[in-house]
């Protein structure tokens, strides 16, 4: 019997992680394309598997009742042509970081630890030509700051 429960607390444990190495694909982003970039700064870098929210359908969704989203994964919103934006987490139950990306890869503006489920406009703070959401956290974990560099097919 406590052999059965030790196997079945493992199972439990090491499914969520088979997952993740898998690729973390939620159902509800199961349309969207995939992709990757990279975030540089200084001489370090992180590497991001992302989602493309490449028409306005899939920006009004964006990352909306996703209960999780793990370390190096998160959304891209390409904003073409470049303007101000704004976003709100309606309907977003993770806290998340917005980087506001300008039209030469650089990160302008960086909202952190955006509230869910919050209808509060965060807004770009200038012209831009994408939003990158990643999990609330990461981008000061990893040392992201104005004018840290985005490596994707999306910039110059």
């Amino acid at each position: 019997m406590r052999r059965t429960r030790l196997a079945l607390a493992l199972i439990a444990f090491c499914l969520p992680l088979a997952a993740l190495a898998a690729g973390f694909s939620p159902a509800q982003l199961q349309g969207f394309p995939r992709d990757s970039l990279r975030i540089e700064e200084g001489s370090t870098h992180a590497d991001f598997q992302i989602w493309v929210a490449d028409t306005p359908q899939r920006q009004q969704q964006g990352l909306m009742f996703l209960t999780e989203l793990p370390p190096g994964y998160g959304m891209l919103f390409p904003v073409n042509p470049p303007h101000g934006m704004s976003m709100w987490m309606k309907n977003t139950y993770v806290s998340l970081d917005m980087l506001f990306i300008g039209v030469d890869g650089r990160v302008l503006h960086i909202a952190h630890d955006a509230t869910p489920l919050s209808m509060d406009i965060i807004d770009s703070g200038g012209t831009v030509s994408a939003v990158l959401e990643i999990r609330a956290g990461e981008s000061r974990r990893l040392g992201l700051r104005e004018g840290s560099r985005l490596r994707h097919s999306l910039f110059p």
